[in-house]
């Protein structure tokens, strides 16, 4: 096991890493995004309960939910790690500007911090709200004497009439779109899928999802806020 150690504690292991638990995260933003755009239906927020209750209750989304948090933490230690040992070897930083490089690859550290904060955000007042109310500490709002889950989306709903929050979800939105502009095709650079070829298409690829993906995530609370 010491090789393993040793690979994934390097720095191209840590890199690696990176990729990998950033690829797992961009998935998980395509299916998150499915089931929360049923926020948009008319139906009262049937379709967003029926999704939430899926979501929360069966076992193998359960598993995947772990693994998922388990990346996000590996994403921001990695990323953390390399950071701080970036600046040590480098403490004057450049005298000149890299022109070759992309405003998001240059700030991908605020960008990552604007992303934590919303998340720390997100998880307080929806996830949070969800557990707590599970182990019967937290409140909700019943949606209908005949269903027995939670309602989802009047919390959800409640939570997009207050405006700063909705500022917030944008400019994190915003900030996931510089931050995906970069990692997609970095991701598979670092993962070694570098070639004529291949790379502008991915480069593309990652440019539309980096503006659908975070635009789809902004929709919804400005969406609902201006509904009422």
């Amino acid at each position: 096991m010491n090789w393993l150690v040793n690979a994934l504690t390097s720095t191209i292991g840590r890199k690696v890493l990176m990729a990998l638990s950033g690829l797992f995260l961009i998935i998980f933003l395509v299916v998150h995004l499915v089931g929360n755009l049923q926020l948009l239906k008319s139906d009262g927020g049937v379709a967003f309960n029926t999704y939430a209750k899926f979501m929360g209750h069966n076992p193998l989304i359960q598993t995947v939910s772990i693994l998922n948090f388990a990346f996000i933490l590996t994403h921001i230690f990695v990323s953390l790690f390399l950071t701080i040992r970036n600046r040590k070897a480098r403490p004057q930083g450049y005298a000149y500007v890299n022109n070759s490089s992309t405003w998001s690859s240059r700030n991908m550290g605020i960008l990552g911090t604007i992303i934590l904060v919303f998340l720390v955000v997100h998880l307080v007042n929806f996830w949070g709200r969800m557990k707590l109310t599970d182990f019967g500490i937290g409140s909700y709002v019943e949606h209908d004497a005949t269903q027995d889950y939670l309602d989802l989306y009047t919390t959800t709903k409640a939570a997009f009439q207050e405006w700063w929050l909705v500022v917030l979800y944008v400019v994190s939105m915003i900030a996931l779109a510089f931050h995906l502009s970069h990692g997609f095709q970095s991701a598979f650079r670092t993962l070694g899928v570098n070639h004529p070829k291949y790379t502008p298409f991915l480069k593309g690829l990652g440019l539309a999802f980096s503006i659908i993906v975070p635009a789809g995530f902004a929709i919804i609370p400005v969406y609902m806020f201006l509904q009422g």
